[in-house]
Order: C-alpha cells, then sequence, then structure tokens
C-alpha cells in the first residue's frame, strides 16, 4: 500500500442500521494515496507524495454547514502539492445516498466555486457516487442564463460500474478494492442478513488469505463490521466462526481486540454506573477518589456496587477503598 499509514482507528459502536459515511470517512483519511491511486489514477501522477498531505475539515465545514441535514454523503478536503511544486486543494465528494438528486451537479459547482473564493485557491473537484441507480451519473453543470453561460465539469467514479469487475477487485490489494466490495455486498444483502454474514467473513478471510498487515485488517476490519451489520444472532455466530478461523490461522488480530474491547466497555459502564450511584448516595465525590475507583478490578466493582447502599457518608467510602488496598493477612 502506497502511504505512511496512521495508527490504528478505534472502533466505532455497531449501529443497527448499515451506515456509509463515517467509515468512508475514516478510510480515505487513513488510505488517501491508495483512494487516489484506485479511483483517480491520473491525478496520483501528478501529486508530490514526497510532500505532506493536510486534510482541511475545518475549512470545508466553513463552506458546507448549510448542507441539508439527514443526506448521507462524506466529504473531504484535502491540501497536496503537484509534482511542479504548486499547492493545489483537492475537494472529494462521496455521495451515499440511495437515490439521484436533480441538483447533486449543481451542488458540486456552488463548493468549488465557495471554497475557490473563500480561501483564493484553485479547486479541483471529483466525486465518487455510492448510490444505488445505475443511470445517475451527474457529472456536469450548466448555468440556465440565457446570454452568459457557466459550464462546471467534474471526474466521477461509479461503484456500481465494479460488479462486472469482481474478479479485479478479489485480486488488487489496494484497500479500496476491498472497500468497494464491501459496499457492493452491503447493498446487495439489504434484505438477507444471512448471506451477508457469510459476504462478511468471506471479505475479512480475503485480507488474511492476501498478506495484509495486521494493521491494515484491523483498520478494514472496522470499516467492514461497521457497514455490514448484523442481527444479532447473526453477530454472534460470525464472532464464533471468525475467532475459529483466527485460531486456525494463529493470527487472533481481530477477535482479541474485540474482547479486549468488550470487556473494556463493560468495566468503564459499570464504574460510570458506581460513580453515580456514589453521588446519588452520599454527595458528590472528588476526583482523588474517582480515580481510585476507576482503578479497582472488576470484582471489586461489583462489591463496591452491593456495599455503597450501606454508606452514608464520604467517610464511608474512603474506608471502604482504603481497605482494598492493603492485603488481608492470616
Amino acid at each position: 500500500m502506497a502511504q505512511q499509514r496512521s495508527k490504528v482507528r478505534p472502533k466505532p459502536k455497531a449501529q443497527p442500521k448499515s451506515e456509509y459515511d463515517s467509515p468512508w470517512k475514516d478510510v480515505l483519511e487513513i488510505y488517501f494515496e491508495d483512494f487516489i491511486t484506485f479511483f483517480f489514477p491520473f491525478v496520483h501522477s501528478e501529486i508530490d507524495w514526497t510532500k505532506e498531505i493536510e486534510f482541511l475539515n475545518k475549512e470545508l465545514k466553513q463552506v458546507t454547514k448549510d448542507a441539508k441535514v439527514g443526506r448521507r454523503y462524506a466529504d473531504t478536503l484535502v491540501k497536496v502539492y503537484r509534482i511542479n511544486g504548486e499547492e493545489t486543494w483537492l475537494y472529494l465528494h462521496i455521495e451515499i445516498q440511495s437515490r439521484s438528486e436533480r441538483n447533486f451537479a449543481l451542488r458540486m459547482f456552488i463548493y468549488n466555486t465557495r471554497i475557490s473564493e473563500r480561501y483564493g485557491r484553485s479547486v479541483e473537484s471529483f466525486a465518487v457516487l455510492a448510490d444505488n441507480d445505475i443511470n445517475w451519473r451527474p457529472n456536469r453543470f450548466v448555468s440556465p442564463a440565457l446570454w452568459t453561460k457557466t459550464e462546471f465539469e467534474f471526474p466521477i467514479v461509479k461503484l456500481l460500474d465494479y460488479r462486472t469487475r469482481w474478479s479485479e477487485l478479489e485480486a488488487d490489494r489496494n484497500p479500496f478494492a476491498t472497500v468497494v466490495m464491501v459496499h457492493l455486498r452491503t447493498l446487495e444483502t439489504a434484505n438477507d442478513r444471512r448471506a451477508r454474514k457469510v459476504y462478511k467473513l468471506a471479505l475479512i478471510k480475503r485480507l488474511y488469505e492476501q498478506g495484509f498487515s495486521r494493521e491494515d485488517i484491523i483498520n478494514l476490519y472496522n470499516l467492514i463490521d461497521w457497514v455490514m451489520t448484523l442481527t444479532k444472532d447473526l453477530e454472534r455466530e460470525f464472532q464464533e466462526e471468525l475467532s475459529k478461523y483466527e485460531e486456525e490461522k494463529k493470527m487472533p488480530y481481530i477477535t482479541s481486540i474485540e474482547r479486549a474491547g468488550q470487556l473494556k466497555g463493560q468495566l468503564e459502564g459499570e464504574q460510570k454506573l458506581v460513580i453515580k450511584l456514589l453521588n446519588r448516595r452520599i454527595g458528590e465525590i472528588k476526583p482523588p477518589v474517582v480515580e481510585q475507583i476507576s482503578k479497582l478490578p472488576v470484582e471489586q466493582l461489583e462489591e463496591l456496587a452491593e456495599a455503597l447502599l450501606d454508606f452514608s457518608t464520604v467517610a464511608n467510602l474512603e474506608q471502604w477503598l482504603n481497605s482494598r488496598e492493603k492485603p488481608v493477612e492470616s
């Protein structure tokens, strides 16, 4: 894979519906050069990849803050340098929603113009269309004025076109080949979660079989798991099958992290609940005492949850905590 990897991103919470925008943004930032290589190779050859890439999220937010609520897309504004040394801003739009939009090209034109005018920079605009309408391919805006004509064209990629190139995707080690496969399988199994479970496991196994690094497997697993949602029963089956597969491969990259994350989440949840109950029972607890509670192992935290019903003052709590710090002598 082409560029320096960032640290493994924490896994986001699972959602009942298949979500696309958040994971797209994550993988786009982690694997930006791979994104350009995969979707817009003619751009890749013009960029000086030895120079720092900067994501301009704050700048983009200033010009897209009036976007319609509830729309599904992932936008990114990136500062790069061309091989001739010129600074260039790339506006990348990933359209996620499942229906066509009449004024999409106009919106692309408006955002391009706003960015250019606000920051005094030329802007290159690109779009990845991840919707499920094969005929919707907006790539050009022409103003409706009678005598003064404004024309704006931008390159697009249609993910549905990759359905006929599945063997190419399977053989390609670019992370975005995996991203496209995940997206297409998710659309395909919208009404068949059992088939989705089979595809989900197959896509993850492919990462191991193609020799992806541990970090890449974890990053791409986070996207796969976030997008390809399952029912609780199917998720349990999936985790069992994945755990068995990792044991056979002697590479417990995912299931060990999954278990550790679940245990950590449970512990943090219990800590918050106990602290909340203590605040209601004996008054607000000071930060040093909260820190003591946060260091308790699970067993002692459960003991505290039962013991706090007998506390009437903060002194009772402190006495209980202090007694746990010293070993019991026989």
